[in-house]
């Protein structure tokens, strides 16, 4: 079942995600060739508790860090080691954090060092689905009018949306009802609402969409080895469209 949210767990979740936001903007500042992706891990979790808050993601199904750090062909759930980084890497971020009893969970996908015009693109174009979608978000319509945007604005510019993983709803839990997907076609789906929140989390590959699990039991990464991005924002639907919780 789909939970609508009050203002006041709305206003809620929106404080925890302006903190959020600034601990992803502090975090991609650290991100250099030369800097191991458990460095970012553990400046992560100190950032998180400094804040007041709780780490979403570690103990989740068994997930043993707080932060994600996907490279290149790691699509989501990259699990930070002693693997350093290297000038040319692009390394998407995502993290989650409770704050006062609810969740919020944001990704972005930056370059470590000078990057190729291939995966320059491929950055922006998985920024602008993220866009594409949000311009969907308003009571009335569904959640393939959000999909078929996404998907649509990704294939017109050359590159495949995975489509075994997707965004969700979320509150009190982490993951919560509805899934949303990357995919999809207009006017299917659940309706959507005043009062939905949910992550919307275009993952975008640069050759195939088919994905396979890392050897770490975890991540998941592109079948074919190709680059790929993923940028995610927590929603809130709002009478006339909507608000970006994870903004600061």
């Amino acid at each position: 079942m789909i939970t609508l949210k009050t203002q006041e767990e709305i206003k809620i979740m929106g404080e925890g995600g302006r903190i959020l936001a600034g601990i992803i903007r502090d975090l991609a500042k650290r991100v250099r060739p030369g800097i191991a992706t458990n460095e970012l891990n553990r400046a992560a979790e100190a950032l998180i508790f400094n804040s007041g808050g709780k780490p979403s993601f570690k103990g989740y199904d068994g997930f043993p860090a707080v932060l994600c750090v996907s490279v290149n062909d790691e699509i989501v759930h990259g699990l930070p080691s002693d693997r350093v980084l290297r000038a040319g890497d692009i390394v998407s971020l995502d993290l989650g954090m409770e704050y006062r009893g609810y969740h919020s969970d944001m990704a972005i996908t930056i370059a470590a060092g000078n990057i190729s015009p291939q995966a320059q693109k491929l950055i922006q174009v998985t920024y602008g689905a993220l866009e594409a979608g949000l311009k969907e978000v308003k009571p009335g319509n569904t959640f393939g009018d959000v999909g078929s945007a996404v998907q649509q604005f990704i294939e017109s510019h050359g590159f495949g949306v995975v489509q075994d993983l997707c965004g969700h709803g979320i509150g009190k839990k982490l993951h919560e009802e509805p899934e949303v997907l990357n995919y999809g076609k207009k006017g299917e789906g659940p309706k959507i609402q005043e009062g939905m929140v949910f992550c919307l989390e275009p993952m975008v590959t640069a050759g195939s969409w088919q994905i396979k699990q890392a050897k770490d039991g975890y991540g998941f990464k592109t079948k074919d080895g190709s680059l790929s991005a993923h940028f995610e924002h927590t929603i809130a639907v709002t009478k006339s469209g909507f608000q970006i919780l994870t903004k600061e």
